[in-house]
């Protein structure tokens, strides 16, 4: 057996819980539950809660500073969703509870399906995907299935720009289709000639859709976009949307309205808790006419009584006729749909529109301030995010990983790094609207202290972060070798 961990903190005796007296006849626990190779610290219960406290506070969250991570929507969230989240009648409600007894749960989910359908342009919206990801996946699924029930099976591709997500051609692959990506072009848009040439050659019979993030992840809106969805259209495909960057649309521009067949919608970062908040995600879908019917189920609807009953209808549980089944057990993460229904009832309508106007207003107030010391590869109005390089050409041994490394000693969380992937040392950059101009100016001032740092000072950039409770890793190797206790006292000659 290997020698016991020793903790630098543990005291022998000290005891950080007392527990009262037992009131119930005590018993022997089981030999085989027992292990007396864990060498628990001992300690007291304040320093358990200084101890865990401690690690709270080492983390950054949105709640201690901007967190400008493009392509996830990192923005403050109302604590008014989280507390309608916690009420006892929603969040104790059992799956299982008969739909008497889910009215409140039943409603509130059918009207959050109406006020999306509403805020998109869509037909029909179901809940259940537990993810972005899954929501993709249930929006390749809907649209492989329809080209089957059409007697059609060899529409096997989906076209995909190479400005995509990365989730995006992992989902052609997942649901047995084939990825063909497609270039932007100078200005960062599909390149329509390449586009044409995949609908109108050799793989126009072949071609089931196409996946498009709108605005891209490149952080611009598709100039010509009506014409992209008209010629996948007329090529017999359908028009899938990545709703990540929702952001930049939403109360202003309704998908379903400019064409698209089918889009999800990541309600844990446009209409609540952000990407990486900690929580679970919600993946919703919405379709227009043709997809309607493949929604994966069971999405909420009035259902009548039966026939010689004198019931009121009542919410309840449908599946839609060609539904490609669910997604997960029971009925989607209802913790999210309860906080994107508070999110959406308390800004409302010009709510809503205010949100996307200052999300774009933010990113563009940003590009234009930071373009002045930094290469942005698209020179045009922005969307919600932009992205620019991360290199200077009189400083060229630093790199973005280098800027944001040193931007942590200023206090600021990174932004995303070397993507997209078609920007060399891509730096994704999106405020979202809940930042001040007074956070936007410090995170200015901090970007071009560093720009000036890199040409004066580049060491000061390699041995970044300085302040951090952790310096730079092997990543890889901190990935597949992890320490996840309290700073144990190492072996004689261990490193």
């Amino acid at each position: 057996m290997s020698e016991p961990i020793i903790y630098e903190i543990s005291s022998p005796g000290r005891v950080g819980v007392n527990l009262p007296e037992c009131d119930v006849p005590e018993s022997t626990l089981p030999t085989d539950l027992m292990r007396d190779d864990l060498a628990l610290p001992e300690v007291g219960e304040l320093q358990v809660v200084r101890h865990f406290v401690k690690l709270s506070q080492l983390n950054y969250a949105i709640d201690k500073g901007f967190y400008p991570l493009g392509s996830c929507t990192m923005k403050y969230n109302p604590k008014v969703n989280e507390d309608a989240a916690r009420l006892p009648g929603l969040a104790q409600l059992h799956p299982l509870t008969d739909i008497e007894g889910s009215q409140g749960a039943l409603y509130l989910m059918y009207e959050l399906q109406k006020w999306l359908g509403e805020i998109s342009g869509f037909e029909g919206v179901s809940l259940t995907p537990a993810a972005g990801a899954q929501g993709e996946f249930a929006g390749i699924l809907m649209i492989r299935n329809y080209h089957v029930d059409r007697d059609e099976p060899e529409r096997d591709i989906i076209l995909v720009p190479n400005s995509a997500h990365g989730t995006n051609p992992a989902t052609v692959t997942m649901a047995g289709l084939k990825v063909h990506e497609l270039p932007a072009d100078e200005e960062g848009n599909v390149d329509l000639d390449a586009l044409k040439a995949a609908c109108e050659g050799d793989l126009r019979g072949r071609i089931a859709g196409m996946m498009i993030t709108v605005p891209s992840t490149l952080g611009l809106f598709e100039g010509h976009i009506l014409e992209v969805i008209e010629t996948v259209h007329e090529a017999g495909g359908l028009m899938y949307m990545d709703g990540a960057n929702m952001n930049a649309l939403m109360g202003v521009v309704k998908p379903g309205e400019l064409g698209f067949d089918v889009m999800h919608y990541n309600l844990h970062k446009t209409f609540s808790t952000p990407h990486g908040g900690g929580g679970p995600g919600s993946g919703a879908v919405g379709v227009g006419d043709k997809l309607k019917p493949y929604l994966p189920g069971p999405i909420v609807d009035i259902v009548e009584p039966a026939e010689g009953e004198d019931d009121a209808p009542l919410y309840g549980f449908v599946m839609p006729e060609n539904s490609i089944g669910r997604m997960k057990a029971f009925h989607g993460n209802f913790g999210m749909h309860l906080r994107a229904y508070a999110y959406i009832r308390v800004y409302g309508d010009s709510g809503i529109r205010d949100v996307t106007r200052h999300a774009v207003l933010n990113a563009n107030y940003l590009r234009a301030k930071l373009m002045k010391t930094y290469k942005v590869p698209y020179p045009r109005y922005c969307g919600h995010e932009f992205v620019m390089e991360g290199h200077f050409d009189d400083a060229p041994d630093i790199h973005a990983l280098d800027i944001s490394k040193r931007l942590m000693d200023y206090g600021f969380h990174p932004p995303t790094n070397y993507f997209p992937l078609i920007v060399p040392e891509a730096l994704l950059i999106e405020p979202t609207e809940t930042e001040t101009k007074e956070a936007l100016d410090a995170f200015v001032e901090a970007m071009e202290k560093i720009a000036e740092e890199a040409r004066t000072n580049p060491e000061l950039l390699h041995d970044a972060p300085h302040t951090a409770p952790v310096k730079r890793l092997d990543e890889v190797r901190a990935a597949k070798e992890l320490i996840l206790c309290c700073a144990p006292a190492l072996p004689e000659g261990g490193d």
